[in-house]
């Protein structure tokens, strides 16, 4: 492919783009492009348009869409990226504030920049959708330097692209993006027939706490209920955003996303919606909304209007790997941060991001700052992989060793 046979352009509305093409793109970049059910459920367009449609991202909420979109001579859709051009660095999950106020503090002026990423989505995925086939990273380079070229054209600082893959990560590296590394905690399934298989293969101290917490979460009669597909009635959804708001409200001030979100996600992806719900006394108290990718379950954001002991943990930790094991899912990652999750046998993961910074002074010092941060990260991931719950030899055997 030559630089005469395609052409890059930016669309502020990804309903302009249709779906298909847009998924066609997503699936093929996901490590298994053989079905529609490979496609990650947060780069799916059925996701991101309900993002827009619904006006929780927009230019009166500081996200506007800037996707990137490479066409061929035919006009035919190879590759596209989702991005916003943002006013604040709310809503991303890996940090910049320090690098904005150091910027202006310098005389800079470092919003609005181009942001790369799911809005409000801590998981990693395709961002670089590049299709499949031989010209795949082809398309992948496209985009990466598309990125740039639309970063002055638009006159930004900066361009960040968070939670990415390895592909994609090297693709924006070779485009002189500086790479970054972060920590989450993600549970591994190693082949458990039940959940007692798994705390079988955990320390006995932590065997026996996991069993406490599942058990005191459940007393005062609370039972617990896993809702997909056609469970996922308005009434569920009111009940979900009552939780959501209720404690949104208490950790970030103001919720990011609206009632209408969740009627559309529920309308055009329910099968890829699992909410696990909390019951006592004849209502809803509490939920946890999760998405079903294809071989993922990804945790997102919980609720809750009573607050018990372990419930947390139970809604959003076990119950989580509870689902991956009886239906077979390799893993399950859990959102951003959180040490408390390394007990209950999610350890810790490196997460990846690129940044593309326009000032050359300014970017050296971010530079300098990331080859530091990059060493702490991978010291402090290594450190807490030795205080994990699981036996010595389950550890051994996990990491490939004798």
């Amino acid at each position: 492919m030559s630089d005469e046979t395609f052409r890059l352009r930016v669309e502020s509305d990804i309903r302009t783009l249709p779906a298909d093409a847009w998924d066609a793109c997503a699936t093929a970049s996901t490590s298994c492009a053989e079905s529609k059910s490979s496609l990650n459920p947060f780069v799916s367009h059925a996701f991101l348009s309900a993002l827009e449609e619904s006006g929780s991202v927009g230019a009166s909420t500081g996200w506007l869409p800037q996707h990137l979109v490479l066409e061929g001579e035919d006009g035919a859709v190879l590759g596209v990226c989702p991005a916003y051009l943002k006013s604040h660095s709310q809503g991303e999950y890996v940090f910049d504030h320090g690098w904005a106020e150091a910027y202006e503090r310098a005389g800079g002026r470092y919003y609005p920049k181009l942001q790369v990423s799911v809005p409000f989505t801590p998981a990693t995925g395709p961002r670089l959708l590049a299709g499949s086939g031989p010209q795949a990273e082809t398309v992948r380079q496209a985009l990466a330097a598309g990125l740039v070229a639309l970063a002055k054209l638009r006159k930004v600082s900066s361009v960040h692209a968070t939670f990415l893959t390895e592909p994609d990560a090297g693709a924006l590296e070779a485009a002189s993006f500086l790479p970054r590394m972060d920590q989450q905690f993600h549970w591994r399934n190693e082949g458990y027939a039940d959940f007692e298989a798994f705390l079988n293969a955990l320390a006995s101290r932590k065997r026996k706490q996991i069993r406490r917490e599942r058990r005191e979460a459940l007393e005062n009669g609370i039972s617990v209920h896993w809702l997909t597909g056609p469970d996922l009635t308005e009434d569920v959804w009111d009940a979900f955003f009552g939780f959501y708001m209720e404690t949104g409200a208490r950790k970030w001030g103001r919720p990011y996303l609206n009632r209408a979100f969740y009627s559309l996600i529920g309308e055009r992806m329910p099968e890829r919606i699992l909410l696990v719900m909390a019951k006592r006394a004849g209502r809803w108290i509490a939920g946890a909304i999760n998405f079903i990718g294809p071989d993922t379950l990804y945790g997102r954001h919980w609720g809750a209007i009573e607050h018990h002991p372990f419930l947390h943990f139970e809604v959003c930790y076990h119950q989580a790997i509870d689902y991956a094991i009886a239906h077979g899912l390799r893993k399950v990652e859990a959102g951003a941060q959180g040490e408390h999750k390394l007990a209950r046998g999610y350890m810790p993961v490196i997460t990846r991001s690129a940044h593309y910074i326009a000032d050359a002074q300014f970017r050296a010092a971010v530079a300098h700052y990331l080859d530091r941060e990059r060493r702490y990260v991978a010291e402090t991931g290594a450190e807490l992989s030795e205080l994990g719950p699981f036996r010595q030899q389950v550890v051994a055997d996990a990491n490939g060793e004798p």
